[in-house]
């Protein structure tokens, strides 16, 4: 007996990754300080493949909308 599984593409759902340059632009920052946020922790996720790194726009999305502020006393939401 053999049995087969169908596997939807996952590809055509997403978005392609997208550079600092562009997330920087985006967010109307530089690529500088995106590095800071990486290395403080406090931007939004990312990846790296190689030496290369990539952010998801759904990451940078969700990260913009968690910083939402009503108030400039509010403080950030934090993940656990």
């Amino acid at each position: 007996m053999y049995t087969t599984t169908t596997v939807a593409p996952v590809a055509s759902t997403r978005q392609p990754l997208a550079t600092p340059d562009e997330v920087a632009s985006y967010r109307r920052t530089t690529e500088s300080s995106l590095a800071q946020e990486r290395y403080k922790g406090t931007g939004p996720k990312f990846r790296k493949l190689g030496r290369k790194v990539f952010y998801d726009w759904a990451d940078v999305y969700a990260w913009v909308d968690q910083n939402t502020m009503q108030r400039t006393d509010d403080r950030p939401k934090v993940l656990a």
